[in-house]
């Protein structure tokens, strides 16, 4: 028994996933590829997407939203979880790297269920809102510049409805949040989103160690 969490070493995070991760083979080619990439660092874990999947799945997901793509990794887990009547608007401003994600999108077969928004993504939020999608997604996920981060959640937070989720990607930032020395607009950004979602009454809320960090948010 222990009262804090367990410190990951390699080898338990190997054990993690041989007995625990599923991961489908398109999404192991995907995360493969995009170890070479000079971002790979952007990339969530495997473990962080089975969880991700099991949401969608516990929350019988239709509408979701997802705030910065990458390479499609996250978007593809969502993909594949949702059902086949299931959509996610997910918002990035590269087409480079997103072109990597449809590649994936294809070869999975879902990239019908994906509106790819190509435009900054606080401009992408707001039109939603302005054409009456307020409270209509049942899950949004938030990993884009950590700088917006608390503009991306009060948008996020009108665009789910009662019941859903909003999840923020990054929220330990490599440990970087608990360093006072650490005064960067990033770090900032990611500090101030998780003061205001702790007092925030309107939620509930965990923040969980896995991958970078995960705020789970469920909205009243």
């Amino acid at each position: 028994m222990s009262s804090e969490t367990l410190q990951f070493t390699p080898e338990l995070s190997k054990y993690l996933h041989k007995v625990s991760l599923r991961e489908p083979p398109v999404l192991k080619r995907l995360r493969q590829e995009t170890l070479s990439h000079p971002y790979a660092a952007m990339q969530i874990c495997p473990e962080q997407g089975q969880l991700m999947a099991l949401l969608v799945r516990l929350l019988n997901a239709r509408l979701t939203l997802e705030v910065g793509v990458f390479t499609g990794y996250s978007s593809l887990v969502t993909a594949l979880a949702l059902p086949e009547d299931g959509r996610i608007v997910a918002c990035d401003i590269s087409d480079e790297y997103t072109s990597i994600a449809r590649k994936s999108w294809r070869e999975a077969g879902v990239e019908r269920k994906i509106d790819l928004r190509l435009a900054p993504a606080l401009e992408t939020l707001d039109s939603l809102l302005s054409n009456n999608a307020r409270e209509s997604f049942d899950l949004a996920f938030i990993d884009a510049d950590k700088v917006n981060y608390p503009a991306y959640y009060d948008r996020c937070f009108k665009l789910v409805r009662s019941g859903g989720l909003i999840l923020v990607d990054n929220v330990l930032w490599g440990g970087r949040v608990a360093d006072s020395a650490c005064t960067d607009q990033d770090t900032q950004g990611i500090r101030e989103l998780s003061r205001t979602m702790h007092t925030d009454e309107r939620i509930d809320l965990s923040m969980i160690p896995i991958g970078d960090g995960l705020t789970i948010a469920r909205k009243h």
